[in-house]
């Protein structure tokens, strides 16, 4: 009767059907990928190559959509319009509130590859001969495109449509919900159960997968400031180590550990970048900076549309396609947190700052690290750095801050900023696996988020043993495939969205399935 009893308590507080057929799925998914990694990674590939040769025009379609029309929405009727009832106010200031949405959304990513990709891109541009200042130009253009508007837009549209629903109707706060003005009450019976399994899964992959490239790059700074050994057992050192600060993080809540933690890394992040624009071509970096943003606006409806058709489209393919599906995968993770931490604020108010801020944020980054890197290739032929990004992506940083003034206090700071930026992306995805396992709870039982925070940290560190970055690769790969029916998600978030709005400022108050 004890066990009994415990089992009824734990599903009394968890949607027995979404638990368990996402632990299945998922134990199912990281044993193909763990035991066959060679096939996973070929039936994957294969899969991968299928949707970008045959679907990949409809990610570049379908994300250039997006950004129009929360542009469109953010400056319509329906702006003042409170995620939430009129009375309510945000729960977070604007600052902690920017810190935690953008811990969430890109923090490893960006350290990771706000050198790497702009140099790669240098070396291998999508049109013309690499190595010159041309194609130093477009390489900052790309990556501004590929980590500015569009990723964003994809976050903004899930996550307006769940703290929309949620919060001023009071339906869950999870993806199903957005499906309410479409099937009604069957929200809470198969289909919405299909629909947050599979947001289970891709969270969970998501961070399992950028947890495993953190720790890489981790370990490469651990090695660069105290010599330690760059081996997969020490890659799961780190991300047990790291794991335990995250569920003593989440243990302690939103208000506390993960607004406090965000907070630290906003600060830390902004005095980074600080000391490399002044230690680095300070000047340079201003004229950069504003060449890289004209070339952008200037280009940016062709980049959204151009697919390679005549000239080939394989760079399109590994770059641009891909990042649109892997920003399309991890949207049911990164949307629900930022609706999670987003109540009382404006339509307008949550676009502008989830849309343009962090933008702007990221056109900053990539210009004092990627901009310092290419100064050194382009005026310092002796740098080297190309050549070693070529070898290793995760010493990009580091080489780049061997060339500047204090590289060790440099390289400490870039250390820190990654595993602080570890904790805050692992917390925050706890939260959301949390809540979509709880039907939408936003308060739940401890156990729950140490054991989803513990299963994270699990599935990362079995990768690392077992498979390398060959198991890694499959699964983030597999992960990026699952972004097609999310893409459907997404148009449907749309659609959902426009005609809940359309029918609320005909008649206010009224429910959005009214109609």
């Amino acid at each position: 009767m004890r066990r009994r009893y415990r089992a009824d308590a734990f599903f009394a507080t968890v949607n027995p059907t979404v638990f368990i057929a996402s632990t299945l799925l998922i134990g199912g998914f990281v044993a193909f990928g763990v035991i066959l990694p060679a096939t996973a990674q070929q039936v994957f590939g294969r899969i991968h190559a299928f949707i970008t040769e045959y679907l990949g025009w409809s990610y570049l379609l379908a994300v250039t959509f997006f950004v129009g029309f929360l542009l469109w929405l953010a400056f319509s009727r329906y702006g003042p319009i409170r995620l939430g009832q009129p009375d309510d106010r945000p729960q977070f200031s604007f600052g902690a509130w920017f810190a935690m949405l953008f811990s969430a959304g890109m923090g490893i990513g960006l350290v990771f590859w706000g050198v790497a990709e702009p140099v790669l891109h240098y070396q291998n541009p999508p049109t013309g001969s690499g190595g010159t200042p041309e194609a130093a130009r477009q390489a900052m253009i790309y990556s501004f495109y590929h980590w500015g508007l569009h990723a964003w837009a994809v976050y903004v549209v899930l996550g307006l449509s769940v703290a929309y629903f949620s919060f001023r109707h009071g339906l869950p706060l999870t993806i199903r919900s957005i499906f309410y003005p479409l099937i009604g009450d069957r929200i809470y019976g198969p289909i919405g159960h299909v629909i947050d399994i599979l947001a289970v899964f891709g969270t969970l992959f998501g961070l399992a997968t950028s947890l495993g490239f953190g720790a890489l790059q981790l370990n490469t700074g651990l090695h660069v400031l105290f010599g330690l050994p760059v081996s997969p057992w020490h890659q799961v050192g780190i991300i047990a180590s790291i794991t335990t600060l995250a569920v003593f993080s989440v243990l302690s809540g939103l208000d506390r550990g993960l607004k406090w933690l965000s907070l630290f890394n906003l600060i830390l992040a902004i005095g980074f970048m600080a000391f490399v624009f002044l230690a680095g071509p300070t000047l340079f970096l201003i004229r950069f900076l504003m060449d890289s943003v004209g070339g952008y606006l200037e280009q940016i409806v062709g980049m959204s549309l151009y697919t390679g058709a005549i000239s080939g489209s394989q760079w399109q393919k590994d770059w641009t396609m891909f990042y649109w599906g892997w920003w399309i995968a991890w949207s049911p993770f990164v949307g629900i947190f930022i609706a999670r931490i987003s109540r009382g604020r404006t339509i307008r108010e949550f676009i502008i700052g989830v849309l343009a801020l962090p933008t702007l944020f990221v056109f900053a980054w990539m210009t004092i690290f990627g901009g310092t890197a290419l100064h050194l290739e382009l005026f310092d032929g002796e740098a080297g750095i190309a050549a070693a990004v070529n070898a290793d992506t995760t010493v990009a940083l580091y080489r780049t801050l061997a060339e500047l003034p204090w590289s060790t206090l440099s390289s400490a700071m870039a250390t820190l900023l990654i595993a602080v930026y570890f904790v805050t992306s692992s917390d925050s995805g706890t939260f959301v696996v949390d809540a979509l396992i709880s039907r939408g709870a936003k308060h739940s039982p401890r156990r729950q988020r140490v054991i989803w925070g513990i299963t994270e940290g699990a599935v990362a560190a079995t990768l690392l043993i077992v498979g390398g970055e060959q198991a890694l690769d499959s699964l983030q790969t597999g992960a990026l495939t699952a972004g097609f029916p999310v893409a459907v998600i997404l148009a449907v978030c749309c659609f959902s969205l426009l005609r809940a709005l359309r029918r609320e400022y005909q008649v206010p108050g009224v429910h959005p399935s009214v109609g």
